[in-house]
Parts: C-alpha cells; sequence; structure tokens
C-alpha cells in the first residue's frame, strides 16, 4: 500500500479531512515549535550575557513568558491532532463498513457466496479497528512531516545555512532505512494479517456450527484447532513486536547519528568564533525536530500496519473487478443501462436468458407473463432455480434480457419484492424482522403474519438467526416479510425461492393461498419450488433440468 492510498481518499471524506486538519495542526505545532527554540536560544544568550553585571535583563521576563506560551500552542495543537484524528479514524471505520456492506449487497449472494463469510465479517470486524493506529498516529505523523520538515528547514538555513546543507544530506539516510525495513516487514505484516483472518474465520466457523458440533460429538475437537491458529497469530505477533523495536531503534540510531554530524560541526565553529551562542542554540534545538518527523512516521507506519493491511483488503474488495463479479449497479440491465426507464411495461419478459455457473450453464430462458400469474421453477437441489431468479432480480451476471413490470421511471430494486429461501433473521421483534425497519406497521405486520400462517405477536423477540423459532416459523416470517413489502410498496414483480421448504402441508397451503393472492391482486409471481402443492398451484412450469437446460411444462405435468 502507498504511504496515504488515494483509494482511501477518494471513497471516505472523514479521510481527506483528516489529512487536511492534521496538516493544519501540524503547522501550528511546527510555528510553536520554533518559538520554542528561538525563546531558549534567547534565554540563555540573555542569561550568559547578564553574568558580567551580576543581574537579571529586563528582557528576560517577556522572553520567558513566549516560551511558556509557544508550550502552550504546541501541547494544545498535539491535543486538537491527537483528537481529530480519534474522531476520523472513527467516522473512517464507519464509511468504510458502510460502503463495503452496501457493495456486498449489491453485488448480491453470488458474490458473497465466492467469500469466506468469516473471514469477510473478521476484516470488517477487528481487520478495519486497526485503523485507529493509522489515522490516530500514522495519518497525523505523516501530515506532520509533510509541513514540518521543510519548514523547519527553512527556519535553520536562515539561522546557519551550513547546519541546515548538513542536515539536508544527512536526513535521507532515515528513508533509505525504512525503504530497507518496509520490503523486510511487507510480507511478515500480511502474513500476520492473514493469521488474524484464519483465527476470526474459525472461531465464527465454529460458533456457527456449534448445534451441529455437538450433535456429532465432535466439539471438543474444535478447541485445539482454534488453540493451534491462536498460537500462530500469537508467534506472529511477538514477531511483529520483535521487528518494530528493531526498526525503532534503526531509526532512532540513524536520527542520532545525523543530530550529532550537526552538533559537531555547531561545536567546532563555536570555538574558533565564527558562529555565535544564540544562533548555535536555536540550531541544537530545532535539529532533533528536524529529524524527528521522517523517525517517527516511519515507526508509526509499522505500528499502524495492521490497519493499512486490512485497508488495503477492504479497499480490494471495493474495486473487485475479478470474473464472474458484478462491478455494475445491480439495479441496471445486463448491458449496463439504469433499469429506470421511460416506458411501463406490464409484463415480465425474459428473452433468451443464460446464466453461466463454473459448474453448469442455465437456459436459455424464455418467459412472458401478464400480472396475475403464477411461475413455478421446478427441479432439484443445485440445478439452478436460485440462480434463474437472482438473474431476473439483477444481481446475478447473465445473457439476455429480463424486462421487470412496473411503473414508469423506477428502478428494477423498487418493483421487486424477493424471498430468500433461508429466513435470514436478525436479533429483534418478529415486527422488526418483518418490516425491516424499527417503526413497523403494526396492522400491516398483523396481516402478514396471518396470511403466513404464523400466529405469534408481533412484539415477540427473537435472536440472530432467528433463534427463539422453529425452523418452520422462521420460514413463515420470512414469507411474510415478502407479502408485507409486497403489499406496501407494491411491487409489480415477487420472486420467492422455495417458501415452503420447511412447512408441513397445512403450513404449506396457507402460504399457497397467499401466494394466489398476491397474483390476484396483479402481481406477477415467480415460485423456485420442488414441492407439490406449489408447484400444482402455478399457472405455468418450468422444469430446469441438471444439466441446465429449461423446458416449459403446464401444471399437471403434460409437457407443452
Amino acid at each position: 500500500m502507498k504511504p496515504l492510498d488515494p483509494r482511501l481518499l477518494r471513497l471516505s471524506r472523514a479521510a481527506r479531512g483528516s489529512v487536511v486538519a492534521s496538516a493544519a495542526t501540524g503547522l501550528v505545532r511546527t510555528l510553536a515549535t520554533i518559538g520554542i527554540a528561538w525563546g531558549i536560544a534567547a534565554a540563555v544568550t540573555l542569561g550568559v550575557d547578564a553574568v558580567p553585571d551580576g543581574r537579571v535583563p529586563a528582557a528576560l521576563t517577556p522572553t520567558l513568558a513566549l516560551l511558556a506560551a509557544a508550550f502552550v500552542v504546541r501541547a494544545v495543537a498535539a491535543w486538537a491532532t491527537d483528537d481529530l484524528a480519534a474522531r476520523a479514524g472513527a467516522t473512517v471505520k464507519s464509511e468504510l463498513r458502510t460502503t463495503v456492506l452496501a457493495r456486498a449487497a449489491d453485488r448480491g449472494p453470488s458474490w458473497l457466496a465466492e467469500r469466506s463469510s468469516a473471514g469477510f465479517a473478521t476484516t470488517l470486524g477487528p481487520g478495519l479497528d486497526a485503523l485507529d493506529a493509522y489515522f490516530g498516529r500514522y495519518v497525523p505523523q505523516l501530515a506532520l512531516t509533510a509541513v514540518a520538515t521543510p519548514v523547519l528547514l527553512v527556519a535553520i538555513a536562515y539561522a546557519d545555512l551550513t547546519s541546515a546543507l548538513v542536515i539536508l544530506f544527512a536526513m535521507p539516510v532515515i528513508p533509505v532505512f525504512m525503504v530497507l525495513i518496509g520490503l523486510a516487514t511487507q510480507a511478515l505484516q500480511r502474513k500476520q494479517s492473514d493469521a488474524l483472518a484464519r483465527l476470526g474465520g474459525a472461531f465464527t466457523e465454529a460458533v456457527e456450527g456449534l448445534s451441529t458440533l455437538k450433535a456429532f460429538g465432535r466439539a471438543r475437537r474444535q478447541v485445539g484447532r482454534i488453540g493451534t491458529v491462536t498460537d500462530e497469530y500469537r508467534r506472529g505477533t511477538i514477531g511483529v513486536l520483535r521487528l518494530s523495536f528493531v526498526s525503532g531503534f534503526a531509526l532512532e540510531l540513524a536520527a542520532s547519528l545525523s543530530v550529532a554530524l550537526v552538533a559537531v560541526s555547531i561545536g567546532v565553529r563555536l570555538v574558533d568564533g565564527s558562529l555565535g551562542l544564540g544562533v548555535a542554540m536555536f540550531v541544537l534545538v530545532l535539529a532533533p525536530e528536524a529529524f524527528a518527523p521522517v523517525r517517527q512516521v516511519g515507526a508509526d507506519f509499522h505500528a499502524a500496519q495492521d490497519g493499512v493491511e486490512a485497508s488495503a483488503a477492504v479497499l480490494d474488495v471495493l474495486d473487485d473487478r475479478a470474473p464472474g463479479s458484478l462491478d455494475r449497479d445491480p439495479r441496471r440491465d445486463p448491458a449496463g443501462e439504469a433499469a429506470a426507464v421511460t416506458t411501463a411495461p406490464a409484463d415480465l419478459v425474459v428473452e433468451g436468458l443464460v446464466v453461466r455457473r463454473p459448474d453448469v450453464v442455465i437456459g436459455p430462458f424464455d418467459l412472458r407473463a401478464a400480472p396475475g400469474t403464477v411461475v413455478a421453477l421446478a427441479g432439484p437441489s443445485g440445478s439452478g432455480k436460485s440462480s434463474l431468479i437472482a438473474a431476473i432480480r439483477g444481481v446475478l451476471p447473465h445473457d439476455g434480457t429480463v424486462t421487470v413490470p412496473g411503473p414508469a421511471g423506477t428502478t428494477r430494486e423498487e418493483r421487486v419484492t424477493w424471498a430468500d429461501q433461508r429466513p435470514r433473521l436478525v436479533r429483534g421483534t418478529v415486527a422488526e424482522n418483518v418490516a425491516l425497519t424499527t417503526e413497523p406497521d403494526e396492522g400491516d405486520v398483523r396481516r402478514a403474519l396471518a396470511e403466513a400462517g404464523l400466529p405469534v405477536e408481533p412484539s415477540l423477540p427473537i435472536g440472530s438467526g432467528g433463534s427463539g423459532l422453529s425452523g418452520g416459523q422462521a420460514q413463515r416470517v420470512s414469507v411474510a416479510r415478502a407479502l408485507y413489502r409486497a403489499r406496501r410498496a407494491r411491487t409489480p414483480l415477487v420472486l420467492l425461492d422455495e417458501p415452503t421448504s420447511a412447512l408441513d402441508a397445512d403450513a404449506e397451503q396457507i402460504v399457497v393461498r397467499a401466494v394466489r393472492a398476491l397474483a390476484a391482486d396483479g402481481a406477477v409471481v415467480v415460485v423456485a419450488s420442488h414441492r407439490p402443492a406449489v408447484l400444482a398451484a402455478a399457472d405455468v412450469r418450468f422444469d430446469v433440468q441438471p444439466g441446465g437446460s429449461v423446458a416449459v411444462t403446464d401444471p399437471q405435468g403434460a409437457r407443452a
């Protein structure tokens, strides 16, 4: 990653503001530092000159007052830098998480399926938390270096050109050390970042599958697995710390030797009388300050490497253009044109739809369905029913065209209601899960629950993943969510993926009646299912074969 990745600045307004604020406070700190150096030099010179007279010079009091004021200004500027950096770090993390989650939702389940959900969560969680060191230390120090170094060199050159030249020629030694150390630590830091992702992934996967592991008596075996990954991460952390301390020592040594060159030069010229005491003191105080920003930015860069690697991983996700990824807005059609059109199509029209998966090519699929039609997609598990629904939704790359019915000027997302075969419930009340909002309409929620055949109170709390509900109840909450949105948003297209797979026959009939009611209200309903009752209720049925071919069949099973 570059010293300051431009992609981060483009994606985060807070990141740009942090750089500007750090540069501003860095300039104030630099000017205060010059004031401190001048105050110390002036106070020492006044004191030495006053020794023969045996009295305190009148100019010493205002000089000490200015010196104290410069210390206060520098302390306030340092505090402001830390405070602004902490706020910027928190804001940038929030912005990046929001952006990544939105991009993941846009690209759809096919894109997420290619990645480890546990690793993805680890990157967005503890991985991005490491940005605190990046924005709390490295970015402010980088801005301070960019501002302070040239200003301090100009101030030293104004007082003593020889010392400024010595510093100018000695200073490149530190960046050279930084580059060499950076090359040595790059692989180690990346390995450590990968170890954190493996640790988070192992723990998350173990927790997600804990019930299954306990059922088969394999839960305790995960203790050793997680312990092994944890120990690997611990050893890696120690290695990173060891290298960070060594690199810090190397940078300190280089800076100390450079300052010593300036001090020797000043000492020689003080002895032969070619340099005054006041100038010598001024340069001696500023010389370490001239090297300090460059030295510290190198140390902070190594300390912030975890955040650098995490942000690089997130930025790579946002810039992903890998084959099979959906790098356009899902509300756009396959040609990349916006789904918001000036016409108002009434029918769902699918022409030559082909979905290319690594294992099979599904299609071509052609369909024209008028409002009030229930279309069933039948076929064995894994044949491609869900892929066809994802393509119709616009979240899966495909060939062919899909024209979604709906009002003119609206996007595909606004025209479609969708229910996944997995309920995807979150912690909250049943009503919040049905409406996907903290302020659901209780009347509409009760109606949706009743149509889905779920006699529970909307205020019933449930846990993450639907804990507290049975599998059938969780699935009916998902169906109720689709019914709630379809009726409130009046979406002309409803897509249901295996809505009755976990229901008994009686509950399934209730859901089938709700599906027919949606069609009677004027919606086109496309249902992917292998259940005979659902297929029998359809107006037209398509069989998706394991080889990927799609054939139209009438609801009774006779070939059309």
